[in-house]
């Protein structure tokens, strides 16, 4: 008869708890972490205005004027979130004319829960402006 040794482990009942802890710690720390979760995420918009810039200014200097069609300039909308896609922010061009041109990044998803969607702006001079914060 062979005499089994009994091998050092946790218990079930500890490895519970110890998720449990766990858990409250990260409900706890959840709120916290929200405004950094809603900062990296605008992080999108800035970009892609960024972006929308260059190429405005592009279509600028081959045509003496902006371009009010995201499509003239070869902006091309990646899918939204809402739509099965990626992208976080609606882009769209505000206002075009000769000399300015103004486009604008609205979140379609509430990143913190409180009702309010971010909105970015730029316009021809590269001023890019939080317009609501979420």
């Amino acid at each position: 008869m062979k005499i089994r040794k009994k091998l050092p482990a946790f218990s079930l009942t500890e490895l519970l708890v110890v998720l449990v802890i766990i858990g409250i710690l990260v409900l706890l720390a959840l709120p916290n972490l929200m405004p950094l979760i809603s900062r990296a995420k605008s992080t999108e918009a800035q970009i892609q205005l960024g972006h929308i810039h260059v190429l405005e200014k592009s279509h600028f200097y081959m045509y003496s004027k902006y371009s009010a069609n995201l499509e003239e300039i070869g902006f091309e909308q990646e899918k939204l979130v809402t739509d099965g896609g990626q992208a976080n922010y609606k882009i769209e061009i505000v206002e075009a004319e000769a000399t300015v041109f103004k486009a604008k990044a609205t979140a379609v998803v509430d990143f913190d829960g409180d009702g309010v969607f971010n909105v970015w702006e730029i316009d021809q001079d590269k001023n890019l402006k939080e317009i609501t914060k979420d």
